[in-house]
């Protein structure tokens, strides 16, 4: 278990910039007014220069994806029940995301901002959890049928 999440999370600090880099982008096309943003100015005020926002934003959107990809591996503990995994990786995803979300200024820094940024993570993961479980539940289904027909 141990190494399959020490792999995953190799494998997830590339894709966390990438995908990072990608939001940027969508971002910038959305509301950049025909130019790139690539972080937010407060992150760049925080750090003293563009460079240097770009860069931590880079690292931290890394970590992010180490943290995602590595804690996947809770899905593959057969012994724990779905709420118990569900329960668990939602807090790890969580306690790695508010924080980097704070740091990186992608929310605003009050109580207001935080309950914002942190509903908009909890819709996003109750989406992505129903989908992934119909997923795997018709997978599950059509292979329980392939096992009756024979």
């Amino acid at each position: 278990m141990k190494k399959k999440m020490l792999l995953r999370g190799l494998l997830g600090f590339p894709l966390g910039i990438a995908i990072g880099y990608v939001i940027t982008i969508f971002i910038s096309l959305s509301i950049g007014k025909g130019g790139y943003s690539p972080c937010v100015p407060e992150l760049i005020e925080t750090t003293g220069s563009e460079i240097g926002a770009v860069v931590l934003q880079a690292v931290l959107s890394g970590l992010l994806g180490t943290i995602f990809a590595a804690s996947s591996a809770i899905w593959e503990i057969e012994n724990w029940s779905i709420v118990k995994q569900t329960g668990i990786y939602f807090t790890v995803t969580a306690l790695g995301m508010m924080p980097i979300a704070y740091f990186t200024n992608w929310m605003e820094h009050s109580v207001g901002g935080f309950l914002l940024y942190f509903g908009i993570f909890v819709g996003i993961f109750i989406v992505i959890w129903i989908i992934q479980y119909l997923f795997w539940k018709a997978r599950i289904n059509r292979m329980n049928e392939k096992v009756e027909n024979r």
